[in-house]
């Protein structure tokens, strides 16, 4: 496998670890955000990743990289609050809130940090190892 090829497979997912930092991020902000209807309120979105192989599915792979298929809203269930006094309750009194549990964004935040952390590790040493061989030529 080339360094090139190497370098593209880490970039790829950290493409993929970008956007997933993004949704989190987008989640965690409309985490509280109240709505009257169920319509109308937020819903988390969670990244679909895919794995494409170069060179067909085999033992002798030639590399593979990451690819977004799409950003789909979670089926989970909204959550229901009775606040008659709030001004976006609906006619019962309820209040809708977003399906986003923050405890588990906080998680899947510092999976994708350390995912991407990694893989520019990757691309680091990929850098200092075409250093290297470049450096072998001039002895």
């Amino acid at each position: 496998m080339s360094f090139r090829e190497i370098s593209q497979i880490a970039g790829s997912a950290m493409t993929a670890q970008s956007l997933r930092l993004n949704t989190v991020a987008s989640n965690l902000a409309n985490a509280q955000t109240a709505a009257g209807a169920e319509d109308q309120t937020y819903h988390a979105r969670k990244p679909v990743f895919a794995t494409v192989y170069r060179g067909g599915y085999d033992e002798q792979l030639a590399g593979a990289s990451v690819q977004v298929l799409d950003v789909v809203e979670s089926t989970e269930p909204l959550r229901q609050v009775y606040e008659p006094e709030n001004p976006q309750a609906n006619e019962d009194g309820m209040v809708f809130y977003p399906n986003v549990n923050p405890v588990a964004e906080m998680t899947d935040m510092l999976e994708a940090s350390r995912a991407f952390e990694t893989n520019v590790e990757v691309m680091s040493r990929v850098k200092n190892m075409q250093q290297s061989l470049l450096r072998l030529g001039e002895s």
